[in-house]
C-alpha cells in the first residue's frame, strides 16, 4: 500500500519512536509507536485541540498533567471477562490506575480554559468503591490480608499457633541431638518443616527424609514427632489458599462487572498521555501549532494564459478552487534532524522557507547534489504528517497549511534484483500506484461533491431540458415515438473537485534516456497539476525548470551553492531554478582533475550562458536578501532605540515624580521646623517680660525664620542664556526637514546664510532651531517680553495705588498686656476699659477683647465703639482656637 511505504520512506515510525520518549505511562508509549493518522479534518481538529490545551498545562506551574499510578490493565480486564482468576498483583494494579484517573481528572477540572480535555476527563469514572475494597482485601505486598475476611483471618491465626508448636518441638530436637545435626537451622522442605541432620547420624534422629544436600552429605528430615503437625499445617494452608482464591475471585468479578467504564478509562488515560506527550514533544521542538487553509469558491482560471487567445474561449478555461490563502512555513527544521543534532551530536540543522501560492499546483525543485533537494521533500512530508496528526510543526508562525487527505510520496531507489527492478522500474512501478490513488479518491471526491458546485443559469437551462426528457420519455405511449435530442454543449473537464492530496516527487523521470525522462516528467507533472492540490518535485532536467512560464500554476525553487566555498548551503530559494553543479561537486569528491576538466569541454555554450544567468540571479537575489537583512537590522536597531528612550523618558518621569516627592517632604521638614521655632520664641514671650524690644526680636526672628524657609523668599534662579546661531553651528531647518551649517551669522534684518549639501540659501532667525530644539530670541521676541514685563510692572502699580493700605504685617502675638477681659460687664464700663487698654496696646499693635458670646449685645457694643475709635485701623472676630465669636481681635494704626 502506496501510504504505508509514504510512511516508511519519510521515516515516520523514527518519529514516532522520538515521540513516545514524552509519553509517561506504557499505554502512551504503545500508542505514540502505533500513532494513527486521522482520516477527517474533523478529527485532526480534534486532536490538534487536546495538543494545544496539554501544551497550555505544560507551561503553567503546577498545571502539568500527572499520570503517577497509571498502568496498562487491559490484558487483566480481558481476563477478568473471560472468567479468569486476577492476581493480587493485577488487582493493586487496577487501584494504583484507578486512582490516577482520579488525580488526573481533578487537575483537568481546576483548570478554566480546557474544555477539549475536560470533556474528555468526565468520561472518567473511577469506582473510588471498588479502589478501597481492593486496598482493604489486598496489602502493599499484593497479597491477601488478613481483613479480608475474618475466616482468613482465623485460619492464619491457627497456623501461627501450629509454626510456633512446630519450632518448639524441633528447637528441642536441636538442642537434644546437637551432635546429629548439621547446623542449628529449622527450614522447609515441600512446604514441610525439617532439620538439616548428618547422614552418618541419621537413626539418631527418627523421621522421614525429605531432602539431601549435593554432596548427600546432609540430609532434610522430618522427624516423626512434627509429622501429624506438618500434616495439620498442610490442611490449613489448603484452607487459607481457597479463602484467598474466593477473596480475589471476589474482586475479579466486580471487576468484570465495570469493564465497559474501564475500557473507556484506559482509551481516555491513552488519548490524555498521548497529548500530553505531543505537547511535550513540541515544546521541546519549539514548534508551533498548525492553521489549515481551506479551499476558496471554484474560479474561472485560463488554462493556458499564453495560449488563449488563439483556442475557443470555452475550451481554454477551467474551473479551479484555489486556496484561500498561501501556504507559510518559515524557518521550516526538519525534527529527525533536530533530535540527531540534540542527541547523537549531529550537524546544525539548517531550517528552509517554504512559502507557496495559493493557485501554484507544481513545485519544481532544481540543484546541486548533495545540496538538501530530498531533504526538503521529507520535511514537508513530515510537516503535513504531523499536522495532520494533531501534532505542532517545527516552523516559525505563523503555520498555515491545507488538510491533505493524502501524502503520497517516491522518495529514494526501489531498484530491487529479486523483483528484477531496475532504478527506472522501480520508479514509476511506485508512481503509477499514487496515480492509482489519486484516481480514486477523485471518483469519490466527484461523487459526493457534485450537488455542491452552483449551476450557472444556462446550466440550469440544460436540466431543464433534461428534466423534460425525463418524464416525457417515461410516459408508454410516447416512449416510442418521442425523442428529445441532448443539447451538445462544449464542457471542458473540470478540476472541481480536486483530491487534496500532496505527492513528492524525488529525481523524477530518472533512470532513463534524458529526453524521454524530461518529456515523461513534463506529462507527469502536468497530470499531477489537474489531480493533485500541491506536487513538489526534485529534478535536473532542465526544460522542467520553463514550465514555470508556460503554466502559470507552476513554480521553480532551488538549493543554492556557494561559489566562494564550492559548497552547498542547503538554504531554498525561489523563483529562480537551480544549477546541477555535478562537475563542481564531483571534482570536490575528489574526481580526479584532469577528467573534470575535459567534461567541462563537453558541455555546451548554450548551457554554460544558462548557468551564468542563474549566477547572475542568484548573486543578485543574495544581494537582496543581504539589504533586507540590514534593512532588518536597522529596524530592530531602531526599535532597540525607541525601546530605550521609552524606558529613559519612564525613568525621568518617575525620577520627577521621586524629586517631587522629596520636595514635598522637605517643604513638610521646613514647616515643621519652622513651627517650632515659633513655638519656642511664643514659650519664650510669655515666660518672659512682654516687652516691646522682645516683641521686636521676636519678630525679626519670624523675618529670618520666612527668609529661611519660604520659597518665594528665596533668591531666583537666573535664565538660561538664549540660543544664537555662530558661523560654522550646525542648525535644523524644520520647515524643510534639513540640517544645514551657519556661513554667516545674524544681520540687522536678522537673516543668516546657510548651506546644506550642495545649496546655499538665506533664512529668516526665527526659522531656525538649534539641533537639540531650541529657538533663538529674535527682535520681535525680546520687544514682546518686555512689553508683556512692562505691562505687568504697570498693572501691578495700578492696583497697588487703588488698593487701601494693609495693615502690619508682622506677626501679633498674644500676651497678657495685650488682652482684656469684659465678660460680665456692661457696655458703658467695657468702653472705658476699652479705652484704657488700646491705650496700653499702642507698643504691640495688637489687642485682644474678650467680651463672651452670651445674648450677642456686649459684642455689639464693643464693636460699635471701636468702629469710631480714632487708635483702630480694624477689627474682626478672632479664630475658633483663639475663642471664635466670643473674643474679637483689634488692629491699632
Amino acid at each position: 500500500m502506496i501510504q504505508a511505504e509514504t510512511l516508511e520512506l519519510l521515516e515516520w515510525p523514527r518519529l514516532c519512536q522520538h515521540l513516545a520518549t514524552f509519553a509517561a505511562t506504557k499505554l502512551g508509549v504503545a500508542a505514540a509507536l502505533d500513532l494513527e493518522i486521522p482520516a477527517t479534518q474533523a478529527q485532526t481538529a480534534e486532536l490538534l485541540a487536546q495538543t494545544q490545551e496539554a501544551y497550555q498545562l505544560e507551561s503553567r506551574a503546577g498545571g502539568a498533567l500527572s499520570f503517577e499510578g497509571i498502568q496498562d490493565i487491559g490484558t487483566s480486564l480481558q481476563r477478568a471477562e473471560l472468567q479468569g482468576l486476577l492476581s493480587g498483583e493485577e488487582l493493586l494494579a487496577i487501584a494504583t490506575t484507578l486512582a490516577g484517573a482520579r488525580q488526573l481528572r481533578r487537575i483537568i477540572d481546576s483548570q478554566a480554559d480546557v474544555p477539549t480535555l475536560q470533556e474528555l476527563a468526565s468520561q472518567l469514572r473511577t469506582y473510588p468503591e471498588l479502589e478501597q475494597e481492593i486496598h482493604r482485601c489486598i496489602d502493599d505486598r499484593a497479597q491477601v490480608a488478613d481483613r479480608a475476611t475474618p475466616k482468613l483471618a482465623g485460619i492464619r491465626v491457627q497456623m501461627r499457633q501450629l509454626r510456633d508448636r512446630i519450632y518448639q518441638i524441633l528447637q528441642g530436637i536441636l538442642q537434644r541431638q546437637s551432635n546429629a545435626v548439621q547446623e542449628q537451622l529449622i527450614t522447609q522442605r515441600s512446604g514441610r518443616f525439617v532439620i538439616p541432620v548428618k547422614a552418618p547420624q541419621k537413626d539418631a534422629i527418627p523421621g522421614i527424609v525429605h531432602d539431601s544436600s549435593a554432596s548427600g552429605a546432609t540430609l532434610y528430615v522430618e522427624p516423626h514427632s512434627t509429622v501429624n503437625l506438618n500434616n495439620q499445617m498442610r490442611q490449613l494452608l489448603r484452607q487459607e489458599q481457597a479463602e484467598e482464591e474466593a477473596v480475589r475471585r471476589a474482586l475479579t468479578e466486580q471487576v468484570a462487572a465495570v469493564k465497559p467504564d474501564l475500557d473507556r478509562l484506559v482509551v481516555v488515560v491513552t488519548t490524555l498521555d498521548l497529548a500530553a506527550a505531543k505537547a511535550r514533544y513540541s515544546y521541546w521542538l519549539q514548534a508551533n501549532p498548525p492553521k489549515f487553509i481551506e479551499l476558496g469558491d471554484p474560479e474561472l482560471a485560463p488554462k493556458n494564459p499564453e495560449k488563449e487567445d488563439e483556442e475557443n474561449s470555452e475550451n481554454s478555461q477551467l474551473l479551479i478552487r484555489n486556496l484561500r490563502s498561501q501556504i507559510t512555513l518559515r524557518q521550516l527544521r526538519h525534527p529527525l534532524l533536530v533530535w540527531q543534532q540534540q542527541h547523537e551530536q549531529g550537524f546544525p540543522v539548517v531550517p528552509v522557507d517554504l512559502t507557496i501560492g495559493p493557485h501554484i499546483r507544481v513545485v519544481a525543485i532544481t540543484g546541486p547534489n548533495t545540496g538538501g533537494k530530498t531533504v526538503t521533500l521529507k520535511t514537508l512530508g513530515l510537516a503535513a504528517l504531523m499536522a495532520k496528526a494533531g501534532m505542532f510543526v517545527a516552523a516559525r508562525e505563523p503555520v498555515e497549511l491545507p488538510w491533505f487527505d493524502n501524502i503520497l510520496a517516491d522518495i529514494g531507489d526501489e531498484q530491487s534484483l529479486q523483483q528484477s527492478l531496475s532504478t527506472f522500474s522501480g520508479h514509476i512501478r511506485r508512481i503509477s500506484r499514487i496515480l492509482e490513488v489519486l484516481d480514486d479518491n477523485k471518483s469519490q471526491a466527484e461523487g459526493e461533491e457534485n450537488s455542491n458546485i452552483p449551476i450557472t443559469n444556462s446550466q440550469q437551462q440544460d436540466q431543464e431540458v433534461t428534466d423534460t426528457q425525463n418524464k416525457v420519455s417515461a410516459l408508454p405511449i410516447l416512449k416510442p415515438k418521442l425523442q428529445i435530442s441532448q443539447p451538445q454543449i462544449p464542457i471542458t473537464k473540470s478540476q472541481l473537485p480536486i483530491p487534496k492530496s500532496l505527492v513528492l516527487l524525488d529525481e523524477v523521470g530518472a533512470g532513463t534516456d534524458p529526453s524521454e525522462g524530461s518529456a515523461l516528467a513534463i506529462a507527469l507533472l502536468k497530470y499531477l497539476a489537474q489531480h493533485s492540490l500541491l506536487t513538489v518535485a526534485t529534478t535536473h532536467f532542465g526544460e522542467l525548470k520553463a514550465l514555470k512560464y508556460q503554466d502559470s500554476r507552476f513554480e521553480n525553487a532551488s538549493v543554492e551553492f556557494d561559489d566562494n566555498s564550492m559548497q552547498p548551503t542547503y538554504r531554498l530559494l525561489w523563483g529562480i531554478p537551480g544549477r546541477s553543479n555535478a562537475l563542481t561537486i564531483a571534482k570536490r569528491l575528489g574526481l580526479l582533475a584532469s577528467i573534470v576538466e575535459e567534461a567541462q569541454t563537453y558541455v555546451g555554450g548554450a548551457s554554460q550562458d544558462v548557468n551564468q544567468v542563474i549566477a547572475g540571479l542568484e548573486a543578485q537575489r543574495r544581494k537582496q536578501e543581504t539589504k533586507a537583512r540590514e534593512a532588518t537590522q536597522l529596524l530592530h536597531q531602531t526599535e532597540k532605540l525607541h525601546r530605550e528612550v521609552s524606558q529613559k523618558a519612564a525613568a525621568l518621569q518617575e525620577r520627577e515624580r521621586e524629586l517631587k516627592i522629596a520636595q514635598e517632604v522637605a517643604v513638610n521638614e521646613a514647616i515643621g521646623s519652622a513651627k517650632s521655632e515659633i513655638a519656642q520664641i511664643i514659650r519664650r514671650l510669655q515666660s518672659g517680660n512682654q516687652t516691646a524690644q522682645n516683641a521686636q526680636q521676636a519678630t525679626d526672628t519670624l523675618n529670618q525664620i520666612s527668609e529661611k524657609h519660604l520659597p518665594s523668599r528665596q533668591q531666583p534662579a537666573k535664565p538660561k542664556p538664549s540660543f544664537m546661531p555662530k558661523v560654522g553651528d550646525r542648525i535644523r531647518i524644520p520647515s524643510l526637514g534639513q540640517t544645514a551649517e551657519v556661513l554667516s551669522g545674524p544681520d540687522a534684518n536678522e537673516e543668516l546664510s546657510v548651506r546644506f549639501g550642495i545649496m546655499k540659501m538665506t533664512v529668516k532667525l526665527g526659522e531656525i532651531e538649534s539641533l537639540d530644539g531650541q529657538k533663538p530670541e529674535t527682535k520681535a521676541q525680546l520687544a514682546k517680553v518686555a512689553a508683556q514685563a512692562q505691562a505687568l510692572a504697570t498693572a501691578k502699580a495700578k492696583q497697588a495705588a487703588a488698593e487701601p493700605a494693609k495693615p502690619n504685617p508682622e506677626i501679633a502675638i498674644r500676651t497678657a498686656n495685650n488682652s482684656i477681659d469684659l465678660r460680665g460687664a456692661r457696655v458703658s464700663d467695657a468702653e472705658i476699659e476699652i479705652d484704657r487698654a488700646l491705650s496700653k496696646a499702642v507698643e504691640y499693635g495688637v489687642l485682644w477683647i474678650i467680651h463672651g458670646k452670651g445674648t450677642g449685645q456686649l459684642r455689639r457694643g464693643v464693636h460699635e465703639f471701636l468702629a469710631n475709635h480714632p487708635q483702630v485701623s480694624r477689627f474682626e472676630l478672632a479664630s475658633q482656637k483663639e475663642g471664635g465669636a466670643g473674643v474679637t481681635v483689634v488692629y491699632l494704626k
